[in-house]
């Protein structure tokens, strides 16, 4: 009822809504010309998860964990004049660069040494001089970094001779726009040095990896926009061979697209890796609407010869039909909105949103267009009886009815391989796992993880619940305990903390000698200490520009020296053995530090990753039956039948079982960006079963035929569009094959596979 009086009116007063329909194109484009970049990672936790909760409470008591970028090269002329020399002068030139907090290298070392009149420490830079100009200079420096055990493994590998160069973001830069400046002046300046010196330069730490994926993600949004526009627009030509039929349907979907990034505007969210999908999707799902309506308009337009009549019936044949498909489609993006993620929830909420706004655009501005156009003529009307897919038709109609136990019993065998296939796959996700193996992204970061044990920032928060208690001997040696009990897993890099500074430290007190690099006694901590003290009660106004970190306790602590920190680099693992990893360590922390003395947090950015991908794993199963139940109880109401359900549900569950299959056979892992595949296939799929029931129940109220014949009308009936439809979303998902994004490429594949 509702279609028939719409329908009636959009094209009585088809003047008035032709201008609403401008007016509301111009609208949504120029706010959608309003849409920003995504440059922070999006949070996948909820608020409410421990794991996040801890992470802020670290952040709000250390600061961000992830604002260093790192710079490094590899050099047998390492410690040659010319080159030494232009590595301090650009770390010193990348120090000036504004949003630049510090820069730390071995040009930019500041040595600790002890003052024995005032008992106290100071900080001194390593180089005195603006230069060295001596191979005798150049090696007594070579000799004194050798010497300096705590930066080695952390800025200067002694066995490779590879270097790197530690850039700390400030906060206000580091997630924003304002990064991308930054790194690109980074970039030029590091660039000019590897040409002058002819040094491979190595680019990682998250500033990097995180501007690099967003960089992608921007120049992938416009690829995939024109890539499925110009898909849908070969597709529609092929099929219905008219301008028309062509440019008015690339138009509404066109319109959909503008209101999806509108959309993202008017609800304050940016372009992410998945929002930047939701453009495309809309071309390749909005299609079928105008295809099918097409498809309507001019079955009735050659049984009547009226073009206002058959465009009406087309809307209220069509229109329930389609509103029912796109609603099950939305629900499989809409129960991605219900995991609690941030990432997932902008995902589900503007894709479900706008799936069921391009169904409105399609259903009444193709109708209006089409209502001031020329009659279809035979030319456009002649897809109709395409020779070739009314023999397809006629094939497949003939094996419904006389093959059936074939197509049981293969169903049956693949559905069984396909099992075996499932228990095959890998749950397993890396940090920059979605790009290629040859991106030199991944070969840099492979390049810190050989030489310093990774570039991803892995953190431990020591609580003593007292107020000063990370000064007692005790503590300082379970410490040390600790770092020696995790630098034997290789994943982890050497670890930067009070007690390494402590170590430094003592090492110092005994006049530089490396074999006093060591966690210091009970006597020994106390001098120290009190020299630690005496250096930081210097007045403000006298220090040394060059002192300003002579605090070396305030980087690994609190206010009350209640809390400390154990900074470690480590390698991208893979989720999997970062979860083996952090269910070994628990009981070997807890066995160290007693859990009713201490409060143990292992946190820092690599641990919110891996906490945020199994969280996404156990709650995108859950939203994949929720999606199966509630597109159950749509069939439900539809059929209003048990049996119906089940009948209308086993088509769409056996691709999903065959794509699972592929993924265990093809060694794709499961991981946020492929579980995706399967809530999203789900909604998508079971619009062809609609399509075809509806028919169904048609003609099963409407005539006394046979079931036999129903289903024959049926397949005769719908069995184009469907088939159309299935080619556009084959070539429509495909398209996300040219993603430099792995995900993205299984997302597209399997996705294409799924559904043809």
């Amino acid at each position: 009822m509702l279609l028939q009086i719409l329908s009636s009116h959009i094209l009585k007063y088809r003047k008035i809504f032709l201008v609403l329909f401008a007016f509301y194109a111009v609208t949504m484009c120029w706010t959608a010309s309003h849409v920003q970049l995504a440059f922070n990672a999006g949070k996948v936790l909820p608020i409410t998860d421990s794991a996040y909760i801890r992470y802020k409470q670290f952040k709000k008591t250390f600061g961000e964990d992830g604002r260093v970028m790192v710079v490094g090269i590899q050099s047998p002329k390492l410690f040659e004049c010319e080159l030494l020399n232009d590595w301090s002068r650009l770390s010193n030139e990348i120090k000036h660069i504004n949003g630049v907090e510090e820069v730390l290298s071995i040009g930019r070392i500041l040595k600790l040494e002890k003052d024995t009149i005032q008992h106290r420490f100071i900080l001194a830079p390593l180089i005195t001089s603006d230069s060295i100009s001596s191979e005798k200079e150049a090696n007594a420096f070579k000799n004194s970094i050798e010497k300096l055990v705590f930066f080695s493994g952390l800025i200067y590998q002694p066995r490779s001779r590879a270097t790197l160069m530690a850039i700390t973001f400030t906060s206000e830069t580091y997630n924003s726009p304002k990064r991308i400046p930054v790194l690109d002046s980074i970039v030029k300046m590091t660039q000019h040095f590897e040409n002058k010196h002819h040094v491979k330069i190595h680019y990682s730490g998250l500033p990097y990896i995180r501007t690099t994926i967003s960089n992608l993600v921007s120049k992938e949004f416009v690829l995939f926009l024109v890539l499925s526009v110009g898909i849908a627009a070969i597709i529609l030509g092929l099929f219905f061979r008219s301008l028309y039929a062509v440019i008015f349907p690339l138009i509404s979907v066109f319109l959909g697209v503008a209101t999806a990034i509108a959309t993202m505007v008017l609800l304050g969210y940016k372009i992410t890796l998945l929002t930047g999908l939701v453009p495309p999707i809309i071309v390749v799902i909005g299609l079928p609407n105008s295809i099918l309506l097409l498809n309507k308009y001019h079955t009735e337009y050659k049984l009547s010869g009226n073009k206002l009549w058959a465009l009406q019936t087309a809307m209220q044949r069509i229109g329930f039909t389609t509103f029912i498909a796109n609603l099950t489609t939305a629900i499989g993006f809409g129960v991605l909105a219900l995991t609690g993620s941030e990432v997932l929830t902008e995902f589900g909420i503007i894709a479900s949103l706008n799936v069921m706004l391009t169904y409105l655009i399609c259903i009444t501005l193709i109708p209006l267009i089409f209502s001031f156009l020329p009659n279809p003529n035979t030319k456009n009307t002649k897809h109709l009886d395409n020779r070739n897919l009314k023999k397809l038709i006629h094939i497949i109609d003939h094996w419904v009815h006389r093959r059936r136990t074939v197509i049981y019993t293969t169903t049956i065998v693949i559905i069984i391989v396909s099992i075996i296939g499932i228990f095959k796959i890998n749950a397993n996700g890396f940090i920059v796992d979605d790009l290629p193996k040859n991106s030199p992204l991944i070969t840099d970061l492979h390049f810190f993880e050989k030489n310093f044990g990774g570039a991803l920032p892995l953190e431990i928060s020591i609580d003593t619940r007292h107020k000063n208690g990370i000064m007692r001997p005790n503590l300082i040696h379970k410490v040390d305990k600790l770092e020696k009990l995790l630098t034997q897993y290789p994943e982890f890099s050497k670890p930067v903390s009070l007690n390494a500074a402590l170590k430094y430290a003592t090492q110092v007190f005994y006049g530089g000698d490396t074999n006093f690099y060591r966690t210091p006694n009970e006597v020994e901590l106390s001098f120290i200490v009190d020299y630690l003290k005496q250096a930081n009660n210097r007045p403000q106004q006298k220090r040394n520009p060059s002192e300003r970190n002579n605090n070396l306790i305030r980087n690994f602590t609190d206010s009350n020296k209640q809390i400390t920190r154990i900074s470690f680099q480590m390698a991208d693992a893979g989720s999997k053995r970062i979860n083996e990893i952090l269910r070994e360590i628990r009981p070997k922390i807890d066995a160290i530090f007693s859990p009713k003395k201490y409060k143990i947090d292992v946190t820092g950015s690599s641990v919110i990753f891996v906490k945020g991908t199994n969280y996404l794993l156990y709650n995108l199963r859950d939203s994949l039956l929720l999606a199966i139940g509630l597109i159950a109880l749509i069939m439900w109401w539809l059929f209003r039948g048990g049996r119906m359900i089940v009948i209308s549900l086993i088509p769409n569950l056996i691709p999903l079982m065959i794509t699972a299959g592929l993924m265990g056979f093809l060694g794709i892992n499961l991981k946020p960006s492929t579980i995706l595949i399967f809530s999203i296939a789900l909604g998508i799929a079971s619009d062809q079963t609609i399509y075809f029931l509806t028919r169904y129940r048609y003609d099963l109220k409407k005539t006394r035929w046979s079931i036999a014949k129903i289903i024959s009308d049926t397949l005769n009936e719908t069995g184009v569009s469907m088939i159309y439809t299935a080619i556009i979303l084959f070539f429509g998902f495909g398209i996300f094959a040219a993603s430099t994004f792995g995900g993205t490429v299984s997302l597209g594949i399997l996705l294409s596979i799924t559904l043809m």
